[in-house]
């Protein structure tokens, strides 16, 4: 193993085996397709790659013993043995039925029966997919920063919009200032005013998004403390954000696509923030709540029938 890999590794053990689907539906777009094909096969059959050697996967995706290695290594893997013994734990995890594997894409002519059924296996697998990969360490320091922060800025467009808002409305209720931005020039105008003990949250599922990538740089420069949830850990938002969080998706297909399936992993993760800002700020954060309820409660009584 060479020193930068050893660098890389240092202090973190490789992911466990439940955590290693979420890795491959994570990275794969953004994978060369060689590194791609090597990351499908292992994804679709953990127990026939475990098997293989380097030599045997390589030749099994058309790929060189190097581009295995790095898959491995990109993954979050030292090398390929290690990636072997994760892939036989997840072939067993499947056997057993505690890791069931991914099932078809929903087709036009699906009985709704099996819509639904599909749907809720997706969901179920985007949450476990996004908690097995989720940094504790990055959310813990995300959850310090919200608690202790002046004003909270949180930029989303589209679906990721709509996740922006839920977060900001679950700070509010416990008292706390928060602004949802879906607007790039407002988000951008009022990313200028932030300093160092403001927070800027970017949503965005590609971590690509221009219209949520420039506020956020705006505010990184001008001293706040920045944060991305992303589905693209090396996204370009990645580079203005102090602490990223990342998400998993289900798989896009022509009638969900991913702004549905990223939307799920998205609310898991403002949900962990909420939680753990909660906690944080017990002693505040209980009563601005049951203020709230009662105010909402009272405006319920109050209104005519």
């Amino acid at each position: 193993m060479t020193q930068e890999v050893k660098e890389i590794f240092a202090g973190e053990p490789p992911p466990p085996p439940a955590a290693l689907a979420a890795k491959v539906r994570t990275l794969a777009p953004s994978m060369t397709r060689s590194m791609q094909r090597v990351a499908e096969a292992v994804a679709n059959d953990p127990a026939g790659c475990a098997a293989l050697t380097v030599t045997g996967l390589a030749e099994l995706t058309g790929t060189s013993e190097a581009t295995v290695v790095r898959t491995a290594r990109l993954l979050g893997y030292p090398g390929y043995r290690d990636l072997r013994l994760a892939l036989a734990g997840l072939a067993a995890q499947q056997q057993s039925g505690r890791a069931p594997a991914v099932t078809a894409d929903i087709a036009v002519d699906d009985p709704i029966a099996d819509v639904v059924a599909k749907l809720a296996y997706d969901e179920q697998q985007t949450l476990a997919d996004t908690a097995a990969a989720l940094d504790t360490v990055q959310l813990g320091a995300a959850v310090g920063a919200l608690a202790a922060a002046r004003r909270t800025d949180v930029y989303g467009v589209g679906a990721s919009g709509l996740v922006a808002q839920d977060l900001t409305q679950k700070l509010l209720r416990i008292g706390l200032i928060a602004h949802a931005h879906n607007d790039p020039h407002l988000a951008v105008t009022n990313a200028v005013q932030l300093r160092a003990k403001d927070v800027a949250i970017a949503i965005t599922h590609s971590g690509a998004t221009g219209d949520v990538i420039e506020p956020l740089r705006v505010a990184f420069e001008h001293g706040a403390t920045t944060i991305a949830i992303t589905g693209r850990p090396d996204g370009p938002v990645t580079q203005y954000a102090d602490h990223i969080l990342t998400t998993s998706t289900a798989r896009e297909s022509e009638l969900r696509p991913a702004a549905m399936s990223s939307r799920t992993s998205q609310l898991l993760v403002v949900d962990c923030l909420f939680i753990g800002v909660a906690q944080r700020t017990y002693e505040t954060a209980a009563p601005a709540l049951s203020a709230s309820y009662e105010a909402l409660a009272h405006r319920h009584r109050s209104t005519p029938r």
